[in-house]
């Protein structure tokens, strides 16, 4: 595809995603219902780690920006929305807990939960390390094209995997961190990200934003596949 303007690049993005995640065994056994309760409080307590540890890529990113409010500001704002916007007990961590108390109550105490796994790891490591060599106008694109662009649809996805009958049992799955994240918080995170890189007119600009985005949504998308092997491969070793 021919990058000339902006939309190109989105039209790519789009198309990239499609093909990255929703293709991989995690999204079509979610969707049809046939996660196993193990694997979901898996899901859970791995996807918390990366929720707790997004904040600081996040904090990388505004890190690599220069000294100009129109481009740090719209990081900022989403940092502070993982903050809960000042409104104690509303930060993004404890949100998420409701979530994770709701598959998985045993694991409500950090103490008593199960290590950080390799998948959850390489997509935090790789995403800091990818931050710490770009310019500001890529480490933009990393998280305007690499993670909001897409965030909605992927945790939207999720959520309404999450609802299959399934999944509901005696004790329903808590999905308002999903929920809120698709339908509000990530639509208005992209906003801001776009109204910067929309500012970019070169091609070769927009074709570098693209592969940057591209670079760092394969990072999350290969978290997820990450978190499914890794199970499924554990489970292996002790029922083969």
């Amino acid at each position: 595809m021919t990058i000339q303007r902006y939309r190109d690049v989105e039209r790519a993005m789009q198309e990239f995603v499609s093909l990255a995640f929703y293709p991989q065994p995690f999204f079509q056994e979610l969707g049809q219902g046939l996660w196993s309760s193990e694997f979901l409080k898996y899901f859970a307590v791995q996807y918390g780690y990366y929720s707790a540890h997004f904040p600081r890529i996040l904090g990388a990113a505004i890190a690599a920006m220069e000294p100009d409010d129109a481009w740090w500001i719209p990081l900022a704002d989403n940092l502070w929305d993982e903050a809960g916007r000042g409104v104690p007990g509303q930060s993004h961590q404890q949100l998420y807990r409701t979530f994770l108390v709701s598959v998985a109550p045993e694991w409500g105490d950090p103490n008593a939960r199960p290590p950080l796994g390799d998948a959850v790891r390489r997509t935090v490591q790789g995403s800091l390390a990818l931050l710490r060599v770009v310019t500001p106008w890529e480490a933009m694109a990393a998280i305007g094209l690499g993670s909001e662009f897409f965030a909605a649809d992927v945790m939207g996805t999720i959520a309404q995997g999450l609802k299959h009958p399934h999944y509901q049992g005696d004790r329903p799955v808590d999905t308002r961190f999903w929920d809120l994240h698709a339908a509000k918080d990530e639509p208005r995170h992209y906003a801001l990200c776009r109204a910067q890189l929309q500012r970019l007119e070169d091609p070769a600009h927009l074709t570098q934003a693209l592969a940057v985005g591209q670079r760092f949504a394969q990072l999350e998308a290969l978290m997820y596949h990450g978190i499914y092997d890794e199970f499924h491969s554990r489970v292996a070793q002790f029922t083969g």
